[in-house]
């Protein structure tokens, strides 16, 4: 119902890129430029400078803009309500996931999910937690679930389930007769690291600098963008790394790694991110409440830790 020039518009606006916007909209972006221009043909004046392959807002835009926020948002609350009135969950949602959460947490969530709600629309983003967050801030999710803390007032945050971080090496390597190791044990073996903007790095990083110590202090020959390419670095003997305890069930079953736990414990928290102030959508709410009892249930049976009441600080 609500006008499609103006919901293609406000998303052009806020990440001020037409390739962007297509993208999230999943249109091409000749057809977003249209609507543009659509809707500029209707005000009969400009919304966007465009100089240098760089898109500005008018007067006119800004104007423009400030009122769609309002329109949109009290379209949504409105298709709410009476979704309320008749008990209806239904509607398209978009989340974003860090890497390893999208990878092995996600699919079973979501695939749960649709189950007892198969009206509801499901897309999928995925990013490391710096990408993630920056899309929460920029609402252009409903919903993000990361693998670092998140530390923005803006922001509502709340963990749903402790994971361990832990040391992973081949099981021929003189630390597989370790059940425990130190950091300091590993500026002796060349290293593997996650990318920056990682969540993974973000609380490793975090963890060294904690320990008195710095990565000059490692051997480091490699930076690597996702859990699988880690594992099978270090199934190659190419160093030793850090990775979630999550994401090895099937190495550790086939015994190709073999996990150490560090001493001290390296936790971290999974993290359900959202607006503070953003009306929450029906089906947000329904998705929030089942990822909660869902990631307790499951971290139960994992054996991994279940805050109870255990969210970011502001």
């Amino acid at each position: 119902m609500a006008d499609r020039r103006l919901q293609v518009f406000h998303t052009v606006a806020r990440v001020m890129s037409f390739t962007k916007a297509a993208e999230i909209l999943h249109m091409t972006q000749p057809a977003v430029t249209f609507q543009i221009k659509q809707l500029e043909d209707f005000f009969n004046t400009r919304l966007f400078d465009r100089t240098h392959n760089k898109i500005t807002l008018t007067d006119a835009g800004r104007t423009v803009y400030d009122y769609a926020e309002q329109i949109l948002e009290m379209y949504t609350k409105m298709a709410n309500d009476v979704k309320e009135l008749t008990g209806d969950v239904s509607g398209a949602l978009v989340i974003g996931a860090s890497t390893t959460i999208a990878e092995y947490m996600l699919p079973r969530l979501l695939g749960a999910f649709k189950k007892t709600h198969p009206d509801v629309s499901l897309r999928l983003q995925v990013g490391n937690t710096d990408a993630i967050v920056s899309m929460v801030e920029n609402n252009m999710l409903d919903l993000g679930i990361v693998e670092a803390p998140v530390y923005n007032k803006n922001l509502e945050v709340k963990a749903c389930r402790l994971d361990e971080m832990v040391v992973i090496v081949p099981p021929d390597h003189p630390l597989a007769k370790f059940k425990t190791i130190r950091p300091e044990q590993l500026t002796q073996y060349p290293f593997i690291l996650r990318e920056e903007g990682s969540g993974s790095r973000s609380v490793i990083d975090e963890y060294i600098k904690n320990a008195g110590m710095n990565f000059i202090d490692f051997n480091i020959v490699m930076e690597l963008g996702s859990p699988e390419s880690l594992k099978m670095a270090v199934e190659g003997g190419v160093g030793v790394g850090i990775t979630s305890r999550t994401t090895l069930a099937k190495e550790l079953k086939l015994e190709s790694l073999v996990a150490l736990s560090l001493n001290p414990p390296l936790m971290r928290p999974f993290s359900h991110v959202r607006q503070r102030h953003k009306f929450r959508h029906r089906a947000v709410g329904e998705l929030l409440e089942f990822a909660e009892e869902y990631c307790k249930v499951q971290a139960r049976k994992e054996g991994f830790i279940v805050p109870d009441d255990l969210e970011t600080k502001d």
